[in-house]
Parts: C-alpha cells; sequence; structure tokens
C-alpha cells in the first residue's frame, strides 16, 4: 500500500492529537500532579486585601519593625523593644507553599519581646511568615518569605 503526503498527515495529526490526550489523561488521573488551591476562601481572603496593606503601612511607619533571626532552637521573632509587650496580640502564621499540612498558627504570647517558633514544628524548605499583630487599637502586618 502506498501512502501519499495527504495520508501522512492525517497520520501525523493524529499521533499528535493521542500524544496530548495521553499527557491529559495523565496530568488528570495521577495524584503527583495534584495541586491545591493556594487558600480554600480565596476570594473572602481578596475582599480584606485593603486590609492587609493598611496594616503593611502601618508597620513600616513604626520606628522600628519586626525582626526575625534563625537559632539553632527555631526561629526567633524579636518584636520592638519601644512598644509594652503585655499589650501586643496576634497571630503568627507559618505558610508553606509546597505542602498545606505543614502550615500552622499560633498566638503571640512574647517572653521579653520575642516568640520562639521551634525547631519540632519547622522543616527544611520555604516559608511564608506572617506576622498580623495589634498594640493599641493599632493594626500592624509583617509578611517575609524565609528559606529554614
Amino acid at each position: 500500500m502506498k501512502i501519499n503526503w495527504g495520508t501522512g498527515i492525517v497520520i501525523a495529526f493524529a499521533c499528535f492529537i493521542a500524544f496530548i490526550m495521553y499527557f491529559v489523561v495523565t496530568m488528570v488521573t495521577d495524584q503527583k500532579y495534584h495541586h491545591d488551591l493556594v487558600v480554600e476562601d480565596y476570594y473572602k481572603q481578596e475582599l480584606s486585601l485593603q486590609d492587609d496593606i493598611d496594616k503593611e503601612e502601618n508597620a513600616l511607619k513604626l520606628e522600628e519593625n519586626i525582626t526575625y533571626t534563625k537559632t539553632t532552637e527555631g526561629i526567633v521573632i524579636q518584636f520592638p523593644e519601644s512598644i509594652n509587650e503585655s499589650q501586643i496580640s496576634g497571630t503568627v502564621t507559618l505558610y508553606r507553599p509546597s505542602n498545606k499540612t505543614l502550615d500552622f498558627q499560633i498566638p503571640i504570647v512574647l517572653k521579653d519581646h520575642r516568640i520562639l517558633i521551634s525547631n519540632d514544628k519547622l522543616v527544611s524548605g520555604r516559608w511564608n511568615l506572617t506576622v498580623d499583630w495589634k498594640n493599641n487599637n493599632s493594626s500592624y502586618l509583617y509578611k517575609k518569605s524565609i528559606v529554614y
């Protein structure tokens, strides 16, 4: 049987479509390619974006902002010394982009203007650190991407 150029083009298109369909089926069914949304309530969080921007601007106006350091015990978050630590409240959130089961949130309980996040809660890799805190009816937000 002789194959002319028209038949060759049809065979090439059929092979290309089969190749693409193979990858589509593989991506849909294989669990290792399954990725979740960044957050479950994406649209709800989008509505509070302006509040977050205002909190970050408040934090930038401070004389001294939050700092963090990596130690042998974990991550130490240092709050400004000029603020009375008994008036500070809020939460520290660590978000792991690659695995949502590792995400956690802890309330701010300061000891000497510091809070320690211990090694047993952290896995090496990239984390998004978010400190949402209040002091005297003023809200502040500190965000940082860190590699632990």
